[in-house]
């Protein structure tokens, strides 16, 4: 019988987590009926041929076996694989990570039993994908979650310190990073917009969480065409610490200082003198000026 299903592992996920688990997975699946072909990831972004490879097998359907980043990397790989057949490429994911940020969108639970199930329905729903593109290399980047510049980049930059601590590694790592961080000067451009000055953060969304948990951008909607950005400009580090339970609520962005806006594309230049980080889905991507835009419903993933 041919094998339908293919599977990615990453067993650096959750700090090995995705290792130790797989053989109860594996057997999992096996008793589920999955009929599937797997490969463990052996190092960063191997994901990304491994896919490539499968897709010119034949494969369509796959599961990602890790977090937000080892899901990032598959996404990049799908979209520059060159496959006319991308539309009937389906995507699903077990999480095992140290944020599983993506997932908290869809609901799509941490148990692996109940993940499976998830899969074995293959409901899928057509999300929206961000392109973003590296001005000073043209370098593209896919995200398929939230993509920034500034505080987050920078604590992106430095939670790998604190990742055996699980979802709490970017809550301290925030934490720690407010005593160095100094804010960019950046100039926006959107909606026929132009917004010049210095910013704590820009966040633009594609899905809901971000940060293990944090919830930084207002009314997402994943088909709707749109990206859901936030910008922090004026603001101190008191203001901060006072709000940190609200950034979990989803009630910050209800602050006065907290701007809310849907655009399908932006321009950032990074006007600073050292060069501010970018981060995707969790993953650090480079540094500098870029710009963003929006495919819609470019992919299937299989949801709730």
């Amino acid at each position: 019988m041919h094998k339908n299903w293919f599977v990615i592992v990453n067993p650096a996920s959750g700090n090995g987590a995705a290792k130790k688990k797989w053989p109860k997975i594996y057997n999992e699946l096996i008793l589920q009926k999955f009929q599937f072909d797997f490969q463990f990831t052996k190092y960063e972004k191997h994901s990304i041929p491994i896919i490539q490879n499968a897709i010119k097998e034949g494969f369509t359907k796959f599961i990602c076996i890790g977090g937000d980043g080892t899901l990032h990397n598959i996404v990049n790989g799908i979209l520059t694989s060159n496959s006319t057949n991308t539309s009937k490429i389906k995507l699903g994911i077990i999480p095992i990570g140290t944020g599983n940020d993506w997932v908290k969108t869809y609901s799509i639970p941490k148990n692996y039993k109940k993940a499976i199930e998830v899969l074995k329905n293959e409901h899928t729903v057509q999300q929206d994908i961000g392109k973003l593109t590296i001005l000073s290399t043209q370098k593209i980047i896919y995200f398929n979650n939230l993509a920034g510049i500034g505080f987050d980049g920078y604590v992106v930059n430095n939670v790998h310190k604190y990742k055996k601590l699980g979802a709490l590694s970017y809550l301290i790592g925030a934490l720690v990073s407010l005593i160095s961080f100094k804010k960019p000067e950046l100039e926006i451009i959107f909606n026929q917009q132009k917004i010049k000055g210095k910013f704590l953060m820009l966040l633009i969304g594609v899905c809901k969480f971000s940060g293990g948990g944090m919830q930084l951008t207002a009314n997402v909607n994943t088909t709707d065409g749109l990206f859901d950005i936030s910008y922090i400009q004026k603001i101190n580090v008191f203001t901060i610490l006072i709000n940190v339970f609200r950034l979990f609520n989803g009630k910050i962005t209800n602050h006065k200082l907290v701007h809310t806006e849907k655009t399908n594309s932006l321009e950032i230049n990074d006007l600073s003198k050292n060069k501010s980080y970018i981060q995707a889905d969790g993953e650090l991507i480079g540094t500098g000026s870029f710009s963003v835009s929006l495919i819609p419903k470019s992919l299937n993933f299989i949801v709730v």
